[in-house]
């Protein structure tokens, strides 16, 4: 995903009342770009402005390091690597980047050969089998690619620079092509999901219960899902959280792999919203954005809401489903969406006014 900003109808809505009058008069008196452009800095300004200061050791908040990471668009924790998590550019060359969340250094980079030139590379998952599987499931052209591809390989026992040999499936929708950015592999099962991308409401859709790297994968739609960025299932398994770009939604995943009753999940406001991770422990979600040096953001499932789930080994999560965005144990960090509407269309309206001013005195 590289410039689409989708602004929901409540916070177009929440902006007359949520602002002064004076400051709502001179949003309406900008142009619709530069509102559009104000707007998307909306996320940016609040997120500075309540951003923590990271913690140290493994899952604690980071912020990617290497200067090729520009556009992350998934994340994953490694299975094999504790404190490791996977990530990798949306249009890149086929290879992805193994990360410290201790420091944010890229202490890895895999090259993928074996596969076509990736078209749009948006998540990123580790399946029970031990291997990263890649969701080259991106349609920047609104659904009209006639297949999509997934690619996978085993996780390296050592972390270093190297080449593998991965595996290339073909993917095709059961009810015709479309947009997606979120691929999860069940960690029980190894069933293979991709949820759709679409402004009024995607589709969950379910791999064969094994991928055939010699024919065509036919997802089937088995639900319905919300606008998603990203997805991951809860190491348990019993959990499936989806991201968008202003909100998060928590899943029970029923026995027979289907959706069950979902909640909010509290999640931190951040510049372009893409990834999303339960950590290995399962006792905390990891949230991503794309942006050179962007931030990855942990908020402890005790802080999520209902919908995250329980934490492991006795904590709850809020029972309000709102829960507070703790990026480290350390107090709520996460910015309310009205607020973060106020701060920004407060900015806007002050360099308004300077530019006025300034063209008074000339």
């Amino acid at each position: 995903m590289r410039s689409f900003l989708y602004v929901p109808s409540a916070v177009s809505s929440a902006v007359p009342s949520a602002v002064p009058s004076a400051v709502s008069s001179a949003v309406s008196a900008l142009s619709g770009a530069t509102v559009a452009a104000a707007l998307a800095l909306v996320p940016a300004l609040a997120l500075a402005a309540a951003a923590p200061a990271a913690a140290d050791g493994p899952d604690s908040n980071f912020s990617f390091q290497d200067d090729r990471i520009t556009e992350s668009s998934g994340l994953a924790a490694s299975r094999a690597h504790p404190g490791i998590y996977w990530t990798h550019n949306d249009q890149d060359r086929p290879r992805v980047f193994a990360v410290d969340s201790r420091t944010g250094k890229t202490v890895a980079t895999v090259t993928m050969t074996g596969v076509g030139t990736p078209r749009d590379m948006e998540a990123i998952s580790v399946g029970s089998d031990g291997r990263v599987y890649v969701g080259d499931i991106g349609d920047n052209k609104n659904g009209t690619w006639k297949h999509v591809w997934i690619y996978s390989f085993p996780e390296p026992a050592r972390l270093g620079d190297t080449t593998v040999r991965a595996t290339q499936y073909t993917v095709k929708y059961e009810d015709g092509p479309r947009d997606a950015e979120a691929l999860m592999v069940h960690p029980k099962t190894g069933r293979v999901y991709i949820a759709s991308k679409n402004e009024d409401g995607g589709g969950l859709y379910e791999a064969p219960a094994k991928l055939s790297s010699s024919g065509t994968n036919v997802f089937r739609r088995i639900g319905e899902v919300p606008w998603v960025t990203d997805g991951s299932f809860s190491p348990d398994g019993k959990r499936l959280v989806l991201r968008s770009y202003f909100s998060a939604r928590g899943y029970e995943w029923k026995p027979e792999g289907r959706l069950g009753s979902d909640d909010r999940v509290k999640a931190p406001i951040q510049g372009q919203s893409e990834g999303v991770s339960y950590t290995a422990d399962g006792r905390a979600l990891m949230f991503s954005s794309e942006g050179a040096g962007a931030e990855v953001r942990r908020v402890d499932l005790k802080d999520a809401g209902k919908g995250a789930g329980p934490a492991p080994g006795g904590g709850t999560a809020s029972s309000d489903g709102g829960g507070g965005g703790s990026a480290s144990g350390d107090g709520d960090s996460s910015v309310d969406l009205t607020t973060a509407v106020v701060v920004g269309a407060g900015a806007l309206a002050a360099l308004l006014l300077l530019k006025r001013l300034f063209r008074r005195g000339d």
